[in-house]
């Protein structure tokens, strides 16, 4: 792990932290609000790592339900985790199995859509800056959401202020980011409209993953274009 490579990951996820940190806060406030101690849902943000999956997690355990159905919800949200594991490999196998594994528990939404766009830059996906940017999301995560849970009750509704719209903002940027992708529109358009379709039939969580899969369906199913060199690409 090179130092320089390591700060240059801080600096990529710095940015990132702006958008991320409302929502740690808000889920802190939210697990006190729902019964948790500080520790409990700072021990959460810290062992799961994964907002949308912890949010789902707060509202079930709340009700009595089997064990096994919020399991599965939560299996459900982090289902996308695995397709992005199995994308992003490529850029990563030379790191050893250990940083593999904190690696891979390291990975997010944003931390995918960069190392992924670095990978196919050509610009090799160092385990330094693997590391400087999980950890520069990683470590505020957890410490905001102590903050939310100590001091979210002062912040209210975030909605009334608007920050509820930060989040979704910065997934769309993701998702334009790979705009120049061949068929990245229809894959969209295609997985929108599960999503959609899922959430109005089925409901919440498995709208989230019935849409990435049916996206990645319509990809695996698209024919390939050949690049220079006569090899084919997606």
């Amino acid at each position: 792990m090179t130092s320089d490579g390591f700060w240059q990951g801080v600096r990529r996820g710095a940015p990132i932290v702006v958008s991320v940190a409302p929502f740690a806060v808000l889920f802190g406030a939210l697990a006190v609000d729902n019964g948790f101690s500080t520790f409990d849902a700072v021990l959460m943000s810290a062992s799961i790592f994964a907002g949308a999956s912890q949010m789902v997690g707060l509202q079930l355990f709340g009700h009595e339900i089997p064990a096994w159905v919020v399991i599965l919800s939560v299996f459900a949200v982090n289902f996308r985790h695995i397709l992005y594991s199995a994308s992003v490999a490529p850029h990563i196998r030379h790191f050893s199995f250990a940083q593999k594994v904190i690696g891979l528990f390291l990975i997010t939404d944003p931390q995918y859509a960069e190392a992924e766009k670095k990978g196919e830059r050509g610009e090799r996906v160092g385990y330094g800056w693997y590391m400087g940017m999980a950890l520069s999301l990683y470590l505020p995560w957890v410490a905001l959401t102590a903050v939310g849970a100590a001091f979210g009750q002062l912040i209210g509704d975030p909605k009334a202020i608007g920050l509820d719209v930060l989040l979704p903002i910065y997934f769309m940027a993701l998702v334009l980011g790979f705009r120049s992708r061949d068929h990245w529109l229809p894959v969209v358009a295609v997985s929108s409209l599960a999503s959609v379709i899922a959430m109005k039939t089925v409901g919440s969580p498995w709208h989230v993953s019935i849409g990435a899969l049916a996206g990645v369906l319509l990809g695996a199913f698209l024919p390939l274009k050949p690049r220079a060199g006569g090899e084919a690409q997606r």
